[in-house]
């Protein structure tokens, strides 16, 4: 990889791979790895997903790229699927290219509409790549959520906390990432969240749910939100909705996209609304329903979080946290944390790097016996460390 340049902050542990297959990669040596990371996070579906890879195939010797004066109807298909599992029946989608762009264009809708200029957003969430979210500097109010999770009213969150009242009332948006905490998770205290969301609202503001990680049947239902009976008035969607293909969606509620046509907004960007993507989404969206993988998810997900459990020794793993199949194992510090990441490469075993933390985020088709491998192996290299 000497002519690539890789400014992620992850060296690259496996540099030839040459072939995947569900929840497994395989070098150029034969050797095979159990892919606990999805990608990034993306392959909701697995490696290789053959139902996909035929829809990207006839898409392709169909129309792959489309104009802005020319369309094709996956597009109004994709849109009736992605509003059909959102709540938003009656509202709007953008199809785009990546989760960063979907917040962007959420962001900018808020602000054209409320005439708004302050973002808002927890102390912890990641919104992109974008130097419009990454610099909370100017025009930003940063709500630090810490002490509220062992706060006596956490079940209750009264309305009058100091917390609530610091929130100004010019927040053009709500930008709510409902459990990755980039890629820390964790997960804020549902009425907390819901007072937020209606302040906001209540002064004109607009609630974004940032689902680039949380969705698609993450977290065991269809949204992170839908954990927090709350009603968006946007949805940023990326990652598993392309199950490795670049496709990103910002989907609008009704009364937000009338706004919208009555407004003189205009966002145009190359791949906006490319039928390729779209009909990748449309399949995603299909296998998931086809195979009851959000209902999978959720019942796998506290089956593999016991199993996780188990390991919580307070020597080397001090907490576990998830919800469906989103995991966070906490490691006693950093030089553990890279060590076992290390160790697990070399024995056939990915997962998230995050130094004094391991990041599990398994494709939704992962099986009991596949994750049940992993945490025995697991086991033992914990068991080898001690004995050391």
């Amino acid at each position: 990889m000497e002519k690539v340049y890789n400014c992620t902050n992850h060296s690259i542990a496996i540099p030839h791979v040459v072939r995947s297959d569900g929840i497994y990669l395989f070098d150029e040596t034969g050797k095979r790895y159990m892919d606990l990371e999805s990608g990034v996070w993306c392959t909701s579906l697995g490696h290789g997903n053959k139902r996909i890879n035929n829809i990207i195939k006839n898409q392709i010797d169909n129309v792959m790229h489309a104009g802005f004066c020319y369309s094709t109807n996956i597009l109004e298909r994709a849109a009736d699927s992605v509003l059909s599992v959102t709540g938003l029946e009656k509202g709007k989608c953008v199809f785009l290219c990546s989760g960063s762009e979907a917040i962007e264009l959420a962001r900018q809708m808020s602000k054209h509409i409320t005439g708004k200029k302050q973002s808002m957003t927890l102390h912890d969430s990641y919104l992109g790549s974008y130097s419009s979210v990454t610099d909370r500097n100017r025009n930003w109010f940063i709500l630090n959520w810490e002490e509220c999770i062992n706060c006596p009213e956490n079940n209750n969150c009264n309305t009058d906390c100091e917390k609530l009242r610091e929130i100004p009332k010019d927040i053009s948006e709500f930008i709510f990432e409902p459990g990755s905490s980039s890629g820390f998770v964790r997960f804020p205290p549902k009425p907390l969240i819901q007072n937020i969301i209606s302040q906001v609202r209540s002064q004109g503001g607009k609630i974004i749910a940032n689902e680039v990680t949380t969705g698609i049947g993450r977290t065991g239902k269809w949204f992170g939100y839908n954990h927090y009976q709350v009603e968006p008035d946007m949805i940023a969607i990326g990652k598993g909705i392309g199950n490795g293909y670049p496709v990103s969606v910002t989907a609008i509620n009704e009364q937000t996209a009338g706004e919208l046509g009555k407004s003189t907004f205009r966002y145009m960007q190359s791949h906006q609304n490319d039928p390729l993507g779209a009909a990748i989404a449309n399949e995603v969206i299909k296998i998931i329903k086809d195979e009851e993988l959000v209902l999978k998810a959720g019942i796998n997900g506290k089956k593999f979080f016991d199993m996780l459990g188990t390991l919580i020794d307070n020597i080397s793993i001090t907490d576990v946290r998830g919800r469906g199949l989103m995991f966070a194992v906490d490691i006693c510090d950093e030089d553990t944390g890279d060590r076992l990441f290390k160790e697990l490469i070399s024995r056939g075993y990915i997962v998230g790097n995050r130094k004094s933390l391991l990041r599990i985020d398994p494709p939704l088709t992962a099986t009991e016996d596949e994750f049940t491998e992993f945490v025995n192996e697991l086991r033992d290299l914990l068991n080898c460390i001690h004995n050391k």
